[in-house]
């Protein structure tokens, strides 16, 4: 069971823009209760500011509401956008949910997605991955000593600054990579996992096992070491009980998926082909971006990556796309944990060879029950006609 993959999902979330904002959000905490009665490990939830879509603000809120509300699940930011906020505050929020779950919590970190997120508050492109490096070294720190901390850039000053609290657990912490290494590089130096967002496009696929090589040079570079268990690929999956069902499901959000990260998301490494739903649908499953289908597709997919990877990796995250409607999409999550966990978790292969073993010897055994019947029924017959044949005792007197 060491090998045991976890399951788990990415939630940006995505939602079409001008629907009922209240509902959506109602809809994304009632998935993380449905998540963790299917027996999915971890959930990570973005933080977005514009665009229309990926409407989660803060992540930290969202998972103190969905912390209430399951029991299991581990629930991580995925990611907060390093680059928007004091990274002492940031270290303050983590430490005071990872109280309130019970160490139930996990920390991604991202430079974030969006440049009109960064526009809003004066920060160009060009600094997000220096202000990401800055922080998360000021928040390793904090995490990891009660040393005071003293820093200074063009965007934060800290002076001896401490944590309030210290960690209730010792929770993961992870760095977000799409293609190239800036991700890996950060993850090795600091020791701490990687959350592969775009393990399923061309370019991330290609870069896999060259992002494990960067980040166990990096970790020995610095003294550290990296865990292929903390490494977390998130991919693409619709499935329904047949694949024609699977396709009509995802002819309910599908295209504005596609529209979004076409013309309105200016994040060139998510760039999606398909002028319609079939053409959608074809790139997704014949690129290998992922699979709209059924369970033994999904299973199909995620081997794809376990070989890439060239060593496997610790958890498939499917990321919350809102192609199907929430009873399809339900569905589907339920299918994953019924069909396809099994076969990475090591529960598919006992109950199948326990059930070939009993196959096999059926006809023996059931030939020997039956005798065994045949055998006690004669036995029992022996036993009354014995009783008939004594004779019958006479009392005295």
């Amino acid at each position: 069971m060491t090998d045991r993959l976890r399951f788990g999902v990415f939630l940006a979330p995505f939602h079409k823009p001008g629907v009922n904002p209240t509902l959506a959000l109602q809809n994304d905490l009632e998935l993380m209760q449905w998540l963790d009665r299917c027996g999915y490990d971890e959930a990570w939830i973005g933080e977005h500011h514009s665009a229309g879509s990926e409407i989660i603000a803060s992540p930290e809120i969202f998972i103190a509401a969905a912390a209430e509300r399951t029991r299991h699940i581990r629930l991580g930011t995925g990611v907060t956008s390093l680059s928007y906020h004091n990274p002492l505050w940031v270290a303050e929020r983590m430490v005071q949910l990872d109280h309130m779950t019970r160490g139930r919590i996990m920390f991604g970190a991202g430079p974030g997605a969006l440049p009109t997120d960064a526009r809003m508050i004066g920060i160009d492109p060009s600094q997000t991955r220096g202000l990401l490096e800055d922080s998360l070294g000021v928040i390793m720190k904090l995490l990891e000593s009660e040393e005071p901390v003293t820093f200074k850039n063009d965007r934060w000053d800290l002076r001896e600054a401490r944590l309030h609290l210290r960690p209730y657990s010792n929770f993961d912490v992870c760095a977000a990579a799409v293609a190239s290494p800036a991700g890996p590089r950060l993850a090795g130096r600091h020791g701490i996992g990687l959350l592969s967002i775009g393990a399923t496009s061309a370019a991330g696929f290609d870069a896999l096992a060259l992002h494990w090589d960067v980040m166990e040079a990096e970790a020995a570079a610095h003294g550290k070491t990296v865990d292929r268990a903390k490494w977390r690929l998130v991919g693409l999956v619709h499935i329904a009980e047949t694949e024609e069902q699977a396709k009509k499901d995802v002819a309910y959000g599908m295209e504005q998926w596609f529209h979004y990260f076409q013309a309105v998301a200016a994040f060139p490494q998510m760039a999606v082909p398909g002028d319609d739903l079939d053409e959608m649908i074809a790139f997704i499953n014949e690129s290998g971006f992922g699979a709209i289908g059924t369970p033994d597709m999904a299973v199909a997919q995620i081997d794809r990556l376990m070989k890439q990877s060239n060593g496997g990796f610790g958890a498939y995250l499917m990321l919350a796309h809102n192609w199907a409607n929430p009873e399809a999409t339900k569905k589907s999550y339920e299918l994953i944990a019924r069909h396809v966990m099994p076969h990475f978790q090591g529960h598919f292969l006992p109950t199948m060879d326990s059930a070939a073993r009993a196959e096999k010897l059926r006809p023996e055994l059931a030939a020997k029950h039956e005798q065994a019947v045949e055998d006690m029924k004669a036995r029992y017959e022996a036993e009354v006609a014995g009783r008939a044949k004594k004779p019958e005792r006479v009392d005295a007197g």
